[in-house]
């Protein structure tokens, strides 16, 4: 079973990325069917501080528990949907710290990114995406971009339009043929451990 990891980009107060995160949990669930398992992944939940690893992640794995436990958890996963929002032009720090913490195990896995904010959060993922690309992760094309304009009633509650469904399929239909592509590298690389 291919298994992805739907990871909420925000831990700010109010935060609207667990709605937008469930959403997207759901729709790929109910359109993928029973062949992949999609699970949230709440940067909540990992409590990661500030980059405390001595070492660079591309040299050696982290040594910290916090550092472990996150390394298990992102290493299970064959592939990601990042969800984020946009603040002044970049993804949130947890998001990126999180990201940072690790290296091997993001590798030969592909990555999507539903992105919210003023504009969808395109800049954002703009920069994520050159992130991916240094972790060697295959960052596909396809991007839900939701507006705060469009997406959500007042500007805070979540609303998606209608539309943003079949968005929300393509972008899974091309994660899972990547993904899916990227099998015997993932293989290898776990091979080599």
């Amino acid at each position: 079973m291919i298994r992805i990891g739907i990871i909420i980009g925000s831990t700010r107060p109010g935060r609207k990325g667990d709605q937008v995160a469930q959403w997207v949990r759901d729709l790929a669930a109910e359109h993928a069917g029973d062949t992949v398992d999609f699970e949230l992944v709440d940067l909540e939940d990992f409590d990661l501080p500030l980059l405390d690893e001595a070492v660079p992640a591309a040299r050696m794995p982290g040594k910290q528990p916090h550092t472990r436990r996150w390394a298990e958890r992102i290493g299970s996963y064959d592939a990601y949907i990042f969800v984020t929002p946009e603040y002044n032009t970049a993804a949130p720090a947890s998001l990126t710290n999180a990201i940072d913490y690790l290296h091997r195990e993001w590798g030969g896995k592909a990555v999507a990114y539903v992105g919210y904010g003023v504009h969808g959060a395109v800049m954002a993922v703009h920069k994520l995406r050159a992130q991916a690309g240094v972790l060697r992760m295959a960052d596909i094309g396809p991007q839900v971009a939701l507006t705060l304009r469009e997406d959500f009633v007042n500007f805070t509650d979540f609303k998606p339009l209608e539309l943003r469904v079949p968005e929300v399929h393509r972008l899974v239909d091309e994660l899972l043929a990547w993904t899916q592509a990227l099998a015997p590298l993932r293989a290898a690389s776990s091979a080599a451990l």
